[in-house]
């Protein structure tokens, strides 16, 4: 099934963006600062929504992966 389908999957692709984004952001920041607008621009705020809610999503990473590991079928 397509993660656009399933309210898991698609929680999980979006946590999956915003952690690679702000990893990427840390190491070279010029990738996505230079397109902070249009298409490109989701990369750059999901970044910044890595930064600055860090803390929320490193708990919402750790329950997808207990949720993952030990609840599903």
């Amino acid at each position: 099934m397509s993660a656009l389908f399933n309210f898991e999957s698609l929680l999980f692709t979006f946590l999956l963006l915003i952690c690679t984004c702000a990893y990427v952001h840390a190491y070279k920041a010029s990738w996505l600062d230079n397109n902070k607008h249009g298409l490109r621009g989701i990369f750059y705020k999901s970044a910044r929504i890595g930064e600055r809610l860090s803390p929320w999503v490193s708990l919402a990473c750790i329950g997808m992966a207990v949720r993952l590991l030990f609840f599903s079928s």
